[in-house]
């Protein structure tokens, strides 16, 4: 039972419906950075930048006066195969934003909610009732209405976008495993530091060396990357993910106009309709989830 009040809980989740917003913001300006400098930059320089800013913000996150660093975790090879798979998912998105436009990846990457409850049955042991089932198979439509599969047709974006958003899904069923034994600040530790090391390995090998302005969209990227994984964190200790995760939805909002600002760039009528069903059916799914965790069932 919450110790805090009515009004102060309405406050609370006001303040937590801000901050999730502002972090959305947040990543939709990393994804439209993510394809500025992915046409001149390699992948992995654009992710070491990022985890070489984020190593040190994850050290200050999981520092105890009287304890340390709370570094070490009850299930290390989970938390190392989930740290890894971030970083390679992380990978296929912004590299599919090299042959995307920006709504398109957004839009696809919007199923990865509902991807979750179907692998939260064999995974996680959870229930999932009829309606949600449903929800799954609607929003599945919409992916197809979106990629109009036909392997002989279907781009090199699409094919990166499906297995990054498949790769998502798989890394959120992992995220909610570790979350059993593991606290937050361990984990974003073990994130920063493998991402960094995964990365330090590669981009030698594939280095460009960026202009003044590409040093300081580098340096942006990695600097609001790690902010709002900071200010998400913060979001989802104020609020319930349930009442926070429909606003994650604007995202695909603010990712259509970024495109059309910076690179003129609009979804058409498939990419707007398939994107519409998977919405609805990720919103229905919430509102399902919710109304099951009200009643106790």
């Amino acid at each position: 039972m919450s110790l805090m009040s009515a009004d102060e809980e309405a406050k609370a989740l006001k303040a937590g419906i801000a901050i999730v917003l502002l972090g959305v913001f947040m990543f939709a300006c990393v994804d439209t950075l993510n394809k500025v400098l992915g046409q001149s930059h390699s992948i992995a320089q654009i992710l070491w930048v990022r985890f070489l800013i984020f190593v040190p913000i994850a050290l200050a996150l999981s520092y105890r006066r009287h304890g340390g660093l709370t570094w070490r975790s009850q299930r290390p090879l989970l938390q190392g195969a989930r740290a890894a798979l971030l970083v390679i998912e992380m990978g296929f998105f912004v590299a599919a934003l090299k042959y995307l436009p920006l709504a398109d990846v957004q839009a696809i990457a919007a199923s990865a909610p509902l991807m979750v409850v179907a692998l939260s049955v064999p995974f996680l042991g959870e229930r999932v009732g009829w309606r949600r089932w449903t929800a799954v198979i609607v929003g599945f439509v919409g992916v197809l209405i979106i990629v109009r599969p036909g392997f002989e047709s279907m781009s090199t974006g699409t094919i990166l976008t499906l297995i990054g958003t498949a790769m998502w899904a798989v890394y959120q069923i992992m995220l909610r495993i570790v979350g059993r034994y593991d606290p937050a600040p361990t984990t974003a530790l073990w994130t920063a530091v493998i991402g960094l090391a995964m990365t330090s390995v590669v981009v030698p090998f594939h280095w460009t060396e960026p202009t003044p302005l590409g040093w300081f969209l580098l340096l942006l990227i990695g600097v609001l990357g790690a902010a709002g994984h900071t200010v998400f964190m913060k979001a989802f200790t104020l609020a319930p993910a349930s009442a926070l995760q429909p606003f994650t939805y604007t995202q695909l909002v603010l990712v259509t106009f970024l495109g059309w600002l910076v690179f003129n760039d609009l979804p058409d009528v498939w990419t707007v309709s398939g994107a519409s069903l998977i919405v609805a059916a990720g919103l229905y799914s919430i509102y399902r989830a919710r109304l099951r965790a009200a009643s106790g069932d």
